[in-house]
C-alpha cells in the first residue's frame, strides 16, 4: 500500500522527501551530490570539513566545500574541538550561503579521536554543548544540526552523555539531530540499534530527529522510517554505487515496483558521473577520484570482482570509457 510521504523541517528549511544524503568523507563532493539530486535526493551535505582548514584561505573554498546554485538545500558539516574555531568556521559557511551548519560529534576514525574531535566529543557533553552554543550564535539565522552516536563506549547502556548533549543542544536552539545507532567505540561493526533511535524520537516528539545506521538499501531505509518514527533517514554507504536508492525509496513509499537500473542505464549514469567529476576536478584528478566510485558501482554488476580490478587500473578518460564499453553492454 502507498505510504504517506511527509515533509519535515530543519529550522526554516523544508524538505519535501524524508530521505537525505549524508556527509560521506571522500565521497559526497559536488559531482556526487549533483548526481544524487538528479535521482531525487532533496537535501545533501558536504564531506566533513575540518574547521581549521576552512579558515586557512577563507576566500578560496576547498574543493570539498564547493557548491553551486543548484546544490540547495545543503548542509556544510564541520568538525573540530574548539568552540571559537568552530564558530568562525560556521560564520564562514553562513557567508558562503550554506543553508544548514552541521556539527560532527560522531566520527569514529582514530585520527579524529586522537585529536579530540568527532566522536571523542560524545564523551565530553559539556564541550559539545559549549560548541553548539557558540556555533548557533555565529551562524546568523542558519539552522544548526548535530550528528551524534548513541554513546562513546559500547557498554554505556544508560546513554547519559547522549541525553545530556541532545537535551542541551535542543535547549540551545539546535534545529535537528541526526543519530547513528552505534557507539563510537564499535565504529561500523555489529548492528545499529534502531530501538534506541525510536527512544530518541519518543523523548523528543516535537523536535526533528533523523536516523542513521544500516541503511544499505531502500528497503532498510523504509523499515527504519516505519519502525522508529524518525522524521527522516540519512543515506550514507547505501548510496555509494547505488544513487538510485532515492528513487527506489520513493517507489516503495508510493506502492510501485522498485526501480532497478539495467546495465545500459547504469552505464549512462556512470558516464555522466565521470563527466561531472572530470569537469570539476580536471581529467587527471577526476579520473583518480572516480576509481573509488567505480569500485562501489561494481557491486551491482554480475561480474563484480573482475569489474573492480578493471576500475582500479583506470588511468584516464579513455580507460574509463573502455571499461564501461567492455562490461556494460
Amino acid at each position: 500500500m502507498p505510504k504517506e510521504l511527509k515533509t519535515f523541517r530543519i529550522g526554516d528549511v523544508e524538505i519535501d522527501f524524508p530521505v537525505i544524503l549524508a556527509p560521506l568523507a571522500g565521497y559526497s563532493d559536488l559531482p556526487f551530490r549533483t548526481l544524487c539530486r538528479s535521482m531525487g535526493a532533496p537535501f545533501c551535505a558536504t564531506e566533513m570539513l575540518l574547521d581549521r582548514c576552512l579558515m586557512v584561505k577563507p576566500n578560496k573554498p576547498l574543493y570539498i566545500s564547493r557548491s553551486d546554485d543548484d546544490d540547495h538545500p545543503i548542509a556544510g558539516q564541520i568538525i573540530g574541538s574548539e568552540p571559537e574555531t568552530m564558530a568562525a568556521a560556521a560564520e564562514l559557511l553562513d557567508r558562503r550561503g550554506f543553508d544548514v551548519v552541521d556539527l560532527n560529534f560522531a566520527c569514529p576514525v582514530r585520527k579524529a579521536l586522537r585529536r579530540k574531535r568527532g566522536g571523542y566529543i560524545m564523551g565530553e557533553p559539556e564541550l559539545a554543548i559549549e560548541i553548539t552554543r557558540a556555533v548557533i550564535a555565529a551562524s546568523g539565522k542558519r539552522p544548526v544540526t548535530l550528528k551524534l552516536r548513541r554513546a562513546f563506549k559500547e557498554n554505556d547502556r544508560e546513554h547519559e552523555a547522549f541525553w545530556r548533549i541532545a537535551e542541551g543542544a535542543f535547549d540551545a536552539g539546535a534545529a535537528a539531530i541526526c543519530v547513528h545507532g552505534r557507539s563510537v567505540e564499535t565504529r561500523y561493526t555489529g548492528p545499529a540499534d534502531w530501538e534506541f533511535l525510536a527512544s530518541v524520537k519518543k523523548r523528543f516528539p516535537n523536535n526533528t530527529v533523523i536516523g542513521s545506521g544500516d541503511l544499505k538499501n531502500a528497503h532498510a531505509a523504509m523499515d527504519m522510517f516505519e519502525q522508529t518514527g524518525v522524521d527522516g533517514v540519512s543515506i550514507a554507504r547505501g548510496g555509494l554505487g547505488n544513487p538510485w536508492i532515492f528513487r527506489q525509496w520513493c517507489d516503495l513509499a508510493e506502492g510501485r515496483e522498485m526501480y532497478m537500473p539495467t546495465l545500459l542505464e547504469q552505464k549512462e549514469v556512470m558516464t555522466e558521473h565521470f563527466r561531472l567529476a572530470t569537469e570539476f576536478y580536471g581529467e587527471v584528478r577526476g579520473t583518480r577520484n572516480m576509481r573509488k566510485f567505480g569500485i562501489k558501482y561494481a557491486t551491482m554488476h554480475p561480474k563484480a570482482k573482475k569489474l573492480r580490478v578493471a576500475f582500479v587500473a583506470v588511468k584516464n578518460a579513455a580507460d574509463w570509457l573502455a571499461v564501461l564499453d567492455n562490461f556494460y553492454t
